[in-house]
C-alpha cells in the first residue's frame, strides 16, 4: 500500500471538509443528490459514449488501485543491474543453457522478464532481443496509458457538467422568482453546488489518479528498458563489467552498481 498516497488523499478531503465545518453550522447545504447525479452521471454517460466500456471500467478500477503502490524504487533498479550481472557470470562459466535454471525463480510473476529470458535462452542475438523487447515495452506502455487519457477526459468533463447543473438550478430558481424572494439565496446556493462537485471530481479525483498512473507507467517503462539492455548484452555474451557500465549509464550516479563490492 502507498501510505503517501493514502495520507495525501485523506489530508486533501480532510482539509476541505474541515474548512466547511469551520465556515458554517449548516453543513448539509453541501450535500445534494441531484447535483451529484448531474455531475457524476453526466461524466459517466459522456465517457461511456466516447470510449469502449471495458476501458472505462478499467479506468475506474485504477482510481482505487493507485492506493497500492508497486515496489519500483531506486534500490530496485540497482538490484536489477546486479541480477543481470549475476546471470552474466553464470553464462560466462556454464553457457546460456545454465541461465534457464538460474533465472527460473526470478521470472515468476514477471511476464516481461520471462519473455526476455526465454529469447536469450532460445539463442536470439542481442539486436533481436533489443528490437523485440523495445516493441513490447512501447506497445505495453501504449495500452496501459489508455486509462490515463480516459481519466483526463473525465477530469475535463466534470466541471462542464457542474456548470450545466448550475444552469439548471438557476433556471429553476429564476422560474420561482415570482414567489418568496427570501428563497432566492438558498436556491442560488444549491445551484452552485454542482459546479463545486464538478471541480472536486476533476481536481481531487480524476486528475490526480491520471497523473499517478502515468508516472508509474513511465517508471515501469524505464525499468523495462533497463532490463531490455541487460538481456540484449547477455545474449551477446558481453562481460559482466561491460554490462555493469552499460546498465549503470541508465541510472543516477548515486545508485550505480559496483561489481567489485558484489565480489567481496
Amino acid at each position: 500500500m502507498s501510505l503517501v498516497t493514502v495520507l495525501a488523499t485523506l489530508v486533501a478531503f480532510g482539509l476541505f471538509i474541515g474548512a466547511i465545518f469551520i465556515s458554517t453550522d449548516n453543513v448539509t447545504i453541501f450535500l445534494s443528490m441531484p447535483s451529484f447525479i448531474m455531475v457524476f452521471g453526466g461524466v459517466m454517460s459522456a465517457t461511456f459514449m466516447s470510449y469502449e466500456p471495458r476501458y472505462v471500467m478499467l479506468s475506474l478500477k485504477l482510481i482505487w488501485k493507485i492506493m497500492f503502490s508497486p515496489k519500483m524504487g531506486r534500490d530496485l533498479l540497482k538490484s536489477e543491474v546486479g541480477r543481470i550481472i549475476k546471470w552474466s557470470y553464470t553464462v560466462q562459466k556454464n553457457g546460456i543453457p545454465a541461465l534457464e535454471t538460474e533465472a527460473s525463480k526470478a521470472v515468476k510473476g514477471d511476464r516481461f522478464l520471462k519473455f526476455g529470458i526465454d529469447m536469450v535462452i532460445s539463442g536470439y542475438t542481442g539486436a533481436e532481443v533489443r528490437e523485440i523487447l523495445t516493441n513490447t515495452i512501447e506497445t505495453t506502455f501504449g495500452r496501459n496509458t489508455i486509462q490515463v487519457s480516459i481519466l483526463n477526459a473525465m477530469a475535463a468533463g466534470a466541471p462542464a457538467f457542474g456548470m450545466i447543473g448550475t444552469l439548471v438550478g438557476l433556471i429553476i430558481m429564476l422560474d420561482g422568482m415570482g414567489g418568496d424572494p427570501s428563497q432566492l439565496g438558498k436556491g442560488l446556493a444549491v445551484a452552485m453546488i454542482t459546479t463545486l462537485y464538478g471541480v472536486i471530481f476533476a481536481r481531487m479525483v480524476f486528475m490526480p489518479a491520471a497523473a499517478k498512473i502515468m508516472q508509474r507507467e513511465q517508471i515501469l517503462r524505464f525499468r523495462n528498458y533497463l532490463i531490455c539492455e541487460g538481456l540484449a548484452l547477455l545474449a551477446d555474451r558481453k562481460g559482466p563489467r561491460y554490462i555493469q557500465d552499460k546498465m549503470n549509464s541508465y541510472l543516477d550516479p548515486a545508485i550505480h552498481f559496483n561489481i567489485d563490492k558484489m565480489k567481496k
